[in-house]
């Protein structure tokens, strides 16, 4: 059985400073979420694990993903996922490219590739909205092409760096849920950093608490 995301005696700092140390395992189809306050270091450690470690930072330990090293390996050939605060869509593109951007290049051509692309739409409740202009969606449709376009790409682990914050109470749960349920439905594990207690409730599953 595939070990799914594991971080070993993994430590980040910010020069001489020291950040956070986090040792865990999430098997495939389970939320492991990390809490703490703003600048300690859990969207650092995200983007340590995605292979783009900012300037000023330094990360040590190892991060394994379904029994493969990362160490050394291009963000692209690591095969996970990210959502952030805001959706990033694509403005030149409408709403049906920006789902195609997420899909392998082999994944499918012509014809396949735009059905894949409506049944995607479809899942999402957004069903013809493919010519859309990204800035005409709301809030909670932004972020769920934002999801959905993740999940095309095919991803073996989801990194969650706190995408629901900017969402109105109304909305936070619904696209919550979604993400969750997607996210376990793919059979991925998936991290979650936030510093709010309700989504930490939400995911379900164990907490680490930082930087108190």
């Amino acid at each position: 059985m595939a070990e799914g995301l594991c971080l070993r005696n993994v430590a980040i700092r910010q020069g001489a400073i020291p950040l956070l140390t986090v040792e865990a395992s999430i098997p495939p189809g389970e939320v492991l979420t990390l809490m703490g306050p703003s600048g300690s270091g859990k969207s650092t450690l995200l983007a340590w694990i995605m292979g783009a470690l900012p300037a000023g930072f330094s990360a040590t330990g190892a991060v394994r993903l379904e029994e493969r090293d990362l160490a050394g390996l291009p963000p692209e050939a690591r095969k996970i996922g990210i959502l952030y605060q805001d959706p990033l869509l694509f403005p030149h593109l409408d709403v049906a490219a920006n789902l195609a951007f997420g899909l392998p290049r082999d994944r499918a051509r012509g014809r396949a590739r735009a059905t894949l692309v409506e049944d995607a739409l479809a899942q999402i409740a957004l069903k013809g909205y493919g010519p859309r202009d990204p800035a005409t969606l709301s809030g909670g449709q932004a972020a769920r092409v934002a999801l959905m376009r993740v999940l095309l790409s095919e991803p073996r682990a989801l990194l969650l760096d706190e995408p629901f914050a900017k969402l109105d109470a109304a909305l936070r749960g619904q696209v919550r849920d979604l993400v969750f349920a997607r996210a376990r439905a793919a059979g991925v594990p998936i991290l979650l950093v936030t510093h709010d207690a309700a989504d930490a409730e939400a995911a379900g599953g164990r907490v680490i608490r930082i930087g108190d």
